[in-house]
């Protein structure tokens, strides 16, 4: 950035003098620099010196900060950037190593920065000092003794540390000698969070030099500053936006293809790093929250969960099951990553020591090693077991992979931060964008295949109905002696009631089943067509009604949870009927049920004891047969249709559509299925 000169205002001198003693208020000049209307970076000479200052027991002042403290035993600094050295982390400009880079590794904690700035200035200019842009971590800031502001909270004992922001402090009115000039004493003390080491070897202190002028000009300065750091952190913020809507698009495809969890994981995943990259916008640009619990979101929780998350997608999106020891193995592994991190970090330094907070970080290290070894070992599988789809994940995981590992790579000297017109790319953000870019392709492709997938099981399921409704007789059936009426409405596509009217030429008789199958959908429906046809084979063998339910129930036996309700009966051309029932609801005799003993459903036991009763249906008797689904029928309030509805319908309805059409009305959940017998005195020739 260049410094704005304007020559037609009044001429402001700032020199910077070396440090003077007790015994020696007045410094020589070691520099002395002529400007116009503008700032000056104070480079140098500093005076430095790590620890903290005792206190005055008078004052309760730092004796560092007063100006005639004997400074010329500490270390000299010169805070003058190499030509376009930017800070590797930020990008900002100006970078100068700190003192970790100067002679104190592993050091934190206090330190001083102390100078002599000679001005002059004509009576009435305000001056301003703006703080160092770029510094580890947090400081306060005096004027010839006098506090005049901090960037961070140094009210307890621990300083509240927040990210790197530029600060700007107005200098009182300088108190002039006979010269018209004023000797500044600039001194900042200085906090580095024990964390921050792990951030580079260079950290610690001033990153940049204070800058101190005209007022006005120093405050275009500190704006100046204030775009840089925008704009050094403005992918945050933009990759949070779309972190975020790539989230809910990717947890929105489960409404798709529900029966497919990757889509749900990947979604959480992406919405985890959304948070992520926004809790470093709102580090970076405010002082809403402190760096320290920013750092536990991120490093203890946030980044655990991304990665050991990435393992589990792919072990999801293959659909593995073995090893089965990997779900348990992963949730052990992100709990020590969180241990490890947050106890490693130095973040509780007065509780852990530092070899065991090294120890710590080491092992968070060897955790993400071994998650790295898991996810490569899904995606082994996955090529093993899936060819093409495990070698087309394979860039995606090794761009998880290497966004993993940027903290260490950055203390192994590796570069990972460029500055792309001084926006901050790092490593992390940019295999980030290579990982979400290769699964939006990888879901893309996921979809369209599981699209396929669920067209072709529509077309079944369509097939499957058109099947039932093949197998199932027709609406109105008339035989010799007999009205009959059947109505079916299945809850789903494919319904799980099945009813077969067979007659039987040789003697006239009637046989008829019913029954309902356990569940609904298409696996039902395919139960369903296995009774049909168990039905009609049985039936040529032997029309007796215990012997069909009982044929039925060993069809039934080890076949799992296939079970299902049923009811045989056969009605002679005399009118005598055998009724046998295995858990299913009663008949209605001319509007009444008839009372037969309950029994288990079919498929439950072996052997299953199977009710049977007999009567005798005179001519005009009505018998009526009905699914649960009519009693079951279920309104907006909650209320059943139940069995007092059914009576008194059953005592006014015409026909079995009616009966059918008012339980749907009042709220079908089941599978709704009735069948009407009227025995007539007018005998018909049977109908093939």
């Amino acid at each position: 950035m260049a410094r704005c000169f304007r020559w037609s205002l009044p001429v402001l001198l700032i020199c910077a003098c070396s440090f003077v003693s007790h015994a020696q208020p007045a410094a020589p000049v070691s520099a002395q620099i002529h400007l116009g209307d503008s700032v000056v970076a104070l480079n140098g000479p500093w005076k430095f010196r790590i620890g903290d200052s005792p206190l005055d027991p008078v004052t309760n002042r730092p004796f560092w900060a007063d100006p005639a403290f004997d400074d010329s035993d500490w270390e000299t600094v010169d805070l003058t950037p190499r030509n376009g050295a930017v800070d590797p982390i930020s990008g900002l400009s100006d970078f100068v190593p700190g003192w970790t880079g100067r002679g104190y590794p592993g050091y934190w904690g206090y330190a001083w920065y102390r100078i002599r700035v000679r001005v002059e200035a004509p009576a009435g200019v305000k001056l301003a000092m703006a703080g160092p842009a770029d510094i580890d971590d947090v400081y306060q800031t005096f004027d010839n003794g006098t506090l005049i502001g901090s960037f961070g909270n140094f009210s307890t004992d621990h300083p509240v540390v927040y990210f790197t922001q530029p600060a700007i402090f107005a200098l009182p009115d300088p108190v002039s000698d006979s010269s018209g000039a004023s000797t500044q004493v600039i001194v900042f003390r200085v906090w580095m969070e024990p964390n921050t080491l792990f951030q580079g070897d260079d950290v610690g202190g001033f990153h940049s030099a204070p800058l101190i002028g005209q007022a006005s000009s120093v405050n275009a300065r500190y704006q100046m500053r204030w775009l840089e750091l925008v704009r050094a952190y403005i992918l945050s913020p933009i990759q949070a936006f779309v972190f975020l809507l790539l989230g809910v698009v990717a947890c929105s495809l489960t409404f798709f293809d529900r029966s497919d969890r990757v889509y749900l994981w990947i979604g959480l995943i992406l919405i985890t790093s959304a948070v992520f990259y926004a809790t470093t916008g709102i580090g970076s640009w405010t002082q809403w929250v402190g760096a320290l619990p920013l750092t536990i979101l991120q490093d203890v929780i946030l980044v655990p969960l991304i990665y050991t998350g990435w393992v589990m997608v792919w072990r999801v999106w293959f659909h593995l099951r073995e090893p089965k020891w990997v779900p348990g193995a992963l949730a052990a592994l992100v709990m020590l990553l969180m241990v490890s991190n947050l106890l490693g970090d130095n973040i509780y330094y007065d509780v852990v020591s530092q070899p065991v907070s090294h120890a710590f970080h080491t092992t968070a290290i060897g955790v993400k090693f071994a998650l790295t070894l898991l996810m490569l070992l899904n995606v082994y599988l996955g090529i093993v077991e899936q060819g093409l789809e495990g070698w087309l994940v394979l860039p995606a995981t090794l761009c998880c992979v290497a966004g993993g590992f940027q903290a260490e790579l950055r203390q192994l000297h590796v570069q990972t931060n460029w500055f792309i017109y001084g926006a901050n790319v790092s490593a992390f953000q940019l295999s980030n964008l290579l990982l979400v870019g290769a699964v939006s392709i990888l879901l893309l492709r996921r979809l369209l295949v599981s699209l396929k997938t669920q067209r072709q099981m529509a077309l079944d399921v369509r097939q499957a109905q058109e099947v039932q409704q093949v197998i199932l007789p027709e609406g109105k059936t008339t035989l010799s002696g007999f009205a009959i009426e059947s109505e079916y409405r299945p809850a789903r596509e494919v319904g799980g009631d099945f009813f077969q009217i067979i007659p039987h030429k040789s003697d006239e008789s009637l046989l008829i089943v019913a029954g309902d199958v356990t569940g609904k959908g298409l696996k039902a429906g395919m139960l369903v067509a296995l009774l049909v046809g168990a039905i009609r084979s049985t039936a040529e063998l032997n029309s007796d009604p215990e012997f069909v339910l009982g044929s039925l129930n060993r069809r039934l036996m080890g076949r799992g949870d296939a079970q299902a309700t049923c009811l045989a009966l056969r009605i002679a051309f005399d009118g005598r009927v055998t009724l046998a029932n295995a858990g299913h609801m009663p008949p209605y005799l001319n509007g009444e049920p008839l009372a037969i003993e309950g029994t288990l459903p079919l498929g439950m036991i072996d052997g299953n004891e199977i009710s049977v009763m007999r009567f005798t249906l005179k001519e005009s008797d009505r018998l009526v047969l009905l699914s649960d689904g009519v009693v079951e029928a279920t309104d907006v309030n909650g209320r059943l249709f139940g069995f007092e509805r059914v009576h008194d319908l059953l005592r006014v309805a015409g026909t079995a559509a009616e009966v059918a059409a008012a339980a749907q009305a009042f709220g079908q959940q089941d599978d709704i299925s009735v069948i009407s017998v009227t025995r007539t005195s007018v005998l018909e020739p049977a109908v093939a």
